[in-house]
Order: C-alpha cells, then sequence, then structure tokens
C-alpha cells in the first residue's frame, strides 16, 4: 500500500509539474495545449485515488481542504478542455484561459502544501 500511495503522489506531482511547465514554455504567447488537460485529467485522478487510499488507511482526510483543492482542479480541467479545443481547431485561446490554467495549478498547489 506504501508503494501505491507513493506512486500516485508522483503521478500526482508530475501531473501539476506538466500544467505548470508547458504554461511557462508558453508564457510570451499563452495558450493551453493538449497535454495541459491530459496533465489535469491526471491530477483529478490520482488525488481522487489518494484522498479513497487515506479514507481506507488510518490517515486523517482535511475534507474541507479536499473539497476545495477538488473544486480548484475541476475548473482547472474545465479551463483546460476549452483552451486544447481551441488550439486544436487553430482558433485564438485568450490569455486569460491560458494563464488562468497556470495559476490556478500553482494556487492548487500552494494549498496543498501550506494548509495543514
Amino acid at each position: 500500500m506504501d508503494f501505491l500511495h507513493s506512486f500516485l503522489v508522483f503521478l500526482h506531482i508530475l501531473g501539476a509539474g506538466l500544467i505548470v511547465g508547458l504554461w511557462i514554455a508558453r508564457i510570451k504567447n499563452p495558450t493551453v495545449v493538449p497535454g495541459q488537460f491530459h496533465a489535469a485529467l491526471l491530477q483529478l485522478v490520482t488525488g481522487i485515488l489518494l484522498v479513497g487510499l487515506n479514507e481506507m488507511g488510518d490517515g486523517a482526510v482535511n475534507h474541507m481542504k479536499v473539497g476545495v483543492k477538488l473544486l480548484i482542479a475541476l475548473v482547472i480541467a474545465v479551463m483546460a478542455f476549452i483552451g486544447q479545443r481551441r488550439h486544436k481547431k487553430d482558433q485564438p485561446v485568450g490569455k486569460g484561459l491560458a494563464n488562468g490554467v497556470g495559476i490556478l495549478t500553482v494556487v492548487n498547489v500552494a494549498l496543498a502544501t501550506m494548509w495543514n
């Protein structure tokens, strides 16, 4: 169970790193690329699985924190989905949408690390 938990944490962090890394790579001409949407889905799935593992074990779960992070993750996924669809159709992706995906991901990482 420890390996599974560690592996899910690894994938969860990797998802956040992909979203932020792709955002920073395109910061001068912000857009949303399909990899950010896939990374957002990775974050959602691994986050839900991590909460489930903690609920099954003896780990204490802060449901308020999980709820706030889940809401932000859903907003990120929806924004990334809209942005990647526009990107694939060669339509312009607004700077607010593109920057919103990256900034909200940074906010979610900050909540994960600073909210006890």
